[in-house]
C-alpha cells in the first residue's frame, strides 16, 4: 500500500481553504470547498454591488457572458452553447422542459442516478430504470446493461457521467454514441466532471450539465448547462427576465436581482486549478482516494467497488444490513462525523449500503488512516 504524496507540495496546501482543522473533510464531492482567493474575489464583487447596484446589475448580462466564455474555454465547450445555472438539479429541469416530452415517451435512467435529477425526469414522462449492480466489473458491463434496456419508446437517456454514490463512470463516449445511433436523445449529468476530468464534455451528448462548486473550486450555486446546437432554440428560461428575448444562453442565466457573484468568479476557480497544475492535482487527488479505499478494505474490512484511476472518489460496500435505507444512512453518516470527526458520504442500498470517500489537496493520508482504524469498531458497536 503506497502512501500518496503529501498535499504540502501544492502552494498553500491545506491553508488554501478555510476548512476547520478539527474535521477530516473526506467528502469534497458533495459540497466542495471554496479556496480563499476565490472567496476573496467574490467578496470584492459583493462590495462592488453594494456600492452601486444600478451599475452592477445593468452590466451583469455582459459580464456573465465574459465569465461564461472563460469557463467554456476551460471545459472545452462552445461559448454560445453554455449557460450558467445554480446546480445540476436545476439544469435537469431546464432540459426536461426543453425536450417537450409526450405522454408515451420513455426516459431511460439508472438506479445510480442522483435522486432529485431523476425526479425532475419523472415529472415529465415515464421512467425506465436500469438496475445496475454496484459490483459490475467494468464499463463494458455497464454499457451492455444500459443498451439492453432500450425499448422502442425510449426517447431520452438521462445518465450520470460519474455516479454520485458509487463513483463510477456510466455515460461514456462509447455508450453515448451507441444511444445516438438508436435515435435516443442523450442527457448527461456531469455533476462531478468539471475540474475532475480533463475533458468533461467528451462524447458530445445532446445536453450536459455539471457543477463548478465541487471540483472546479467555485462558490456554491455555480453550475453550467451545455446544449447542442440543434436543441438551443427549444431551451426556455426558468425565470422570465428582460433578457428573455435573447434566447439561450442569456435568457437562461439572467434572473434580474439575484446574486451573480458566484458565476462571475467561477473562472477564478478553474484558473487556480490550472495554476496549481490540473493534471498533478487530479493525479494527487485520485491517489489519495485510492489510498483511503485500500485502507478501508484492509483495515476496516469493507468491500471495494470497481474504481477508476481518473476519479478522485472511491466507493466501498458496508457490511450487510448497514445503511439499508436513507434514514439509516443519514444516522450512520452523522455518527461517523460526531465520533470520528470525519465527513464522508454514506449511501443507502437494499440489503446494505456503502461509503464514498474523496481526495483533495487539503486532505492528508493520516485522515484516511484514522477513519479506517476506527470504523470497524464503530460499525460493530453501532
Amino acid at each position: 500500500m503506497t502512501m500518496p504524496t503529501a498535499p504540502a507540495e501544492f502552494p498553500g496546501g491545506p491553508g488554501l481553504f478555510g476548512l476547520s482543522p478539527r474535521v477530516a473533510h473526506l467528502n469534497h464531492g458533495s459540497f466542495g470547498a471554496v479556496p480563499r482567493p476565490v472567496a476573496q474575489a467574490q467578496r470584492r464583487l459583493l462590495t462592488e454591488a453594494d456600492a452601486d447596484p444600478d451599475a452592477f446589475f445593468l452590466a451583469a448580462p455582459d459580464r456573465l457572458a465574459a465569465s461564461r466564455g472563460r469557463v467554456a474555454d476551460h471545459l472545452g465547450a462552445d461559448r454560445e452553447g453554455l449557460a450558467f445555472v445554480t446546480n445540476a438539479t436545476e439544469a435537469a429541469h431546464v432540459v426536461m422542459d426543453a425536450l417537450r416530452l409526450r405522454q408515451d415517451d420513455e426516459i431511460l435512467v439508472t438506479d445510480h442516478g442522483y435522486g432529485t435529477v431523476v425526479r425532475a425526469a419523472a415529472r415529465r414522462a415515464r421512467l425506465n430504470t436500469v438496475f445496475l449492480d454496484p459490483a459490475l466489473p467494468d464499463e463494458d458491463a455497464v454499457r451492455e446493461a444500459v443498451l439492453a434496456a432500450v425499448t422502442p419508446r425510449t426517447t431520452v437517456a438521462l445518465l450520470d457521467q460519474i455516479s454520485s454514490p458509487t463513483a463510477r463512470p456510466i455515460a461514456t463516449p462509447t455508450l453515448l454514441a451507441d444511444l445516438a445511433e438508436r435515435g435516443v436523445t442523450t442527457v448527461v449529468d456531469g455533476a462531478h466532471a468539471p475540474g475532475m476530468l480533463a475533458e468533461p464534455l467528451s462524447g458530445r451528448p445532446d445536453f450536459w450539465f455539471g457543477n463548478l462548486h465541487k471540483w472546479g473550486y467555485a462558490p456554491p450555486g455555480t453550475a453550467v448547462l451545455a446544449v447542442a446546437p440543434a436543441h438551443r432554440t427549444g431551451v426556455r428560461a426558468p425565470v422570465l427576465s428582460w433578457e428573455d428575448h435573447r434566447g439561450f444562453p442569456r435568457a437562461v442565466e439572467y434572473r434580474a436581482t439575484i446574486d451573480y457573484t458566484g458565476w462571475l468568479v467561477a473562472p477564478e476557480g478553474l484558473d487556480l486549478l490550472a495554476q496549481l497544475g490540473a493534471q498533478r492535482v487530479r493525479a494527487h487527488n485520485s491517489a489519495l482516494a485510492a489510498y483511503g479505499a485500500e485502507l478501508l478494505a484492509h483495515t476496516a474490512g469493507l468491500t471495494p467497488l470497481p474504481g477508476h484511476d481518473a476519479l478522485a472518489m472511491r466507493a466501498l460496500r458496508l457490511p450487510p444490513g448497514v445503511a439499508r435505507t436513507p434514514d439509516e444512512a443519514t444516522a450512520l453518516r452523522e455518527t461517523i462525523a460526531a465520533r470520528l470527526g470525519c465527513r464522508v458520504l454514506i449511501w443507502p442500498w437494499p440489503g446494505g449500503g456503502g461509503i464514498r470517500i474523496c481526495g483533495q489537496i487539503y486532505n492528508k493520508p493520516q485522515e484516511y488512516e484514522h477513519l479506517a482504524a476506527n470504523l470497524r469498531a464503530l460499525l460493530a458497536g453501532r
